[in-house]
């Protein structure tokens, strides 16, 4: 397939142009994408996706238009097909094209989405709207860090569901004669060709249980026949599979009978149909399945300037560097230019040391939250304690010091012992119940930490806070307006969700960008609302 080119000269009866520019705002995202979807989108951007000899492509310019409409209003593919043949406002947001040019089937939005995720640049929407505000100066050197959650596309399984599925995937994926002989080590009177969970009077415990036991072995049998074989890529891919859900929902109890165990595995895979989604928690009482969803924005013009995204169950903190590429030091991109103090705020889930030691080295302003340290069971926390780094001593409130012994590796760079003190201690009773004293243990990023903890007791700096970290809910809360295609994901896997959610962070850009007049004028991008 070849490039196709967008028209540029329109209908001089038939176009949408004169038909919309009285009844289509300037200020909203059809009368950006209108005036500069030529110099955001042009064709040659797409080039390297499309072939030298071939027939011509629906132009990359307006597919990329109806991509950007489509996330923004939260449509299907088919809506979003339906909507560019027929709303006049979607053909003037590609330029102004005539009434009557013709639409496309839906399944050149699944084609082009395939493309750019082959390609070497696969965000390049996202890209184009964000070197736009970076030339008109609106992309700032301030940052505000935070993510939401995004529902999977698929339904959670239950652990009967899980493992009966896996094994089906594991017939699938062998050739006639393997297949034929694996099948023949299965136990159960199930052929594995239909989806779904097995009959079983699931209200019978004992019943239950069988079951349970009987695909436990026939999961057995297949990876024990498969072990030390070697397996082509999807094969191996099946049987990982397989082995990683048995392993994390099951376990062998008396007398050899598989029952499920009483646990939930730390990073459990929780659908057969998109193995990379999680359980994750917003919050201790609220949970969730799918994705984190994780922007970087400016909090003075709201631009988003970074996405990712991740597993449910995998902390917000992990991914601060991908965010902050370009202005970390070290980071990919190199440090961010432009005028002004460089700020990053969030909220505690991002208060961790490693975070703070960067941006303490790039001299970096951490408006960053940090958790105060724990009281367990209600004993002095660790801040009660006066740690002194130089002297490498910590001192109790009784006034007992204590040295600092360094570890070797670890999570910890060192710990005080407190140890025998403890006992004829008048303050033990509120310290600690350990028969061999209280410990302190020394983070490797201890400085800083305890440093961000006696900042963010500032007025000055709660208040700077107060102001600023809250403006990236905000922004959250423009990309998950839509159930679906915003708090909810419209695809599987986290490649094609990181890719769908940039998509809809570049939608989201241009709305805002064309509240704040951007603009081109030969070839420079510039704001009229700065």
């Amino acid at each position: 397939m070849t490039l196709g080119r967008a028209p540029r000269q329109a209908g001089l009866w038939r176009s949408t142009a004169d038909f919309c520019e009285s009844r289509v705002a300037p200020e909203s995202i059809y009368g950006i994408l209108h005036r500069e979807c030529f110099t955001l989108f042009p064709d040659e951007m797409f080039a390297d996706l499309f072939d030298d000899v071939g027939r011509r492509s629906v132009p990359p310019m307006i597919v990329a238009v109806v991509m950007v409409l489509q996330r923004i209003e939260g449509c299907s593919d088919r809506e979003a097909a339906d909507r560019f043949a027929f709303d006049a406002r979607w053909k003037y947001a590609a330029g102004g094209l005539d009434f009557d040019y013709p639409g496309f089937v839906h399944t050149v939005l699944v084609d082009m989405r395939a493309r750019l995720a082959r390609s070497e640049n696969p965000d390049r929407i996202f890209g184009a709207a964000l070197e736009a505000a970076r030339q008109a100066g609106l992309a700032g050197r301030r940052r505000v860090l935070d993510s939401t959650p995004l529902y999977d596309a698929v339904a959670t399984m239950d652990t009967v569901t899980l493992v009966r599925s896996a094994i089906r995937g594991l017939l699938r994926a062998c050739d006639g004669e393997l297949g034929a002989r694996l099948r023949g080590l299965l136990a159960r009177d199930d052929d594995y060709v239909t989806a779904g969970k097995p009959a079983c009077d699931y209200h019978d415990a004992a019943a239950r249980g069988q079951l349970v036991d009987a695909l436990a072995r026939d999961a057995r049998a297949l990876l024990s026949a498969l072990d030390g074989r070697e397996l082509g890529p999807v094969l191996g891919q099946a049987a990982a599979l397989l082995a990683t859900v048995t392993g994390q929902d099951l376990e062998e109890g008396a007398g050899g009978v598989f029952r499920i165990a009483r646990r939930v595995a730390a990073d459990r895979v929780i659908s057969t149909v998109d193995p990379q989604a999680r359980h994750g928690r917003k919050t201790a009482a609220r949970g969730f399945d799918g994705y984190k969803g994780h922007i970087a924005a400016g909090p003075d013009t709201e631009i988003i300037t970074a996405t990712a995204v991740t597993p449910g169950n995998s902390g917000d903190a992990e991914v601060a560097g991908v965010l902050l590429a370009g202005l970390l030091p070290g980071e990919p991109g190199g440090a961010a230019t432009g005028g002004g103090q460089a700020a990053v705020y969030g909220d505690a889930a991002y208060g961790a040391g490693e975070l703070l030691a960067k941006l303490e080295d790039g001299g970096i302003h951490a408006g960053i939250k940090v958790q105060p340290p724990p009281a367990p069971k209600g004993h002095f926390p660790k801040d009660r304690f006066g740690i002194d780094l130089q002297a490498a001593t910590v001192t109790c409130p009784a006034g007992i010091t204590a040295p600092i012994q360094a570890c070797g590796g670890g999570r910890h760079a060192g710990t005080a012992r407190f140890g025998a003190a403890c006992r004829s201690c008048p303050l033990a009773a509120q310290c600690t119940t350990a028969p061999y004293g209280r410990t302190i243990t020394i983070g490797p990023h201890e400085k800083q930490l305890a440093a961000a903890r006696i900042r963010q007791a500032s007025p000055a700096w709660r208040a700077d806070y107060q102001a600023t970290r809250p403006k990236v809910e905000r922004k959250l809360g423009h990309l998950m307006r839509r159930r679906h295609g915003g708090r909810r994901a419209r695809v599987r896997g986290q490649l094609k969700v990181a890719a769908d959610f940039s998509l809809l962070a570049a939608a989201v850009n241009l709305a805002r960008l064309a509240v704040l007049g951007l603009a081109s004028h030969d070839g420079t991008w510039i704001a009229s609302t700065r």
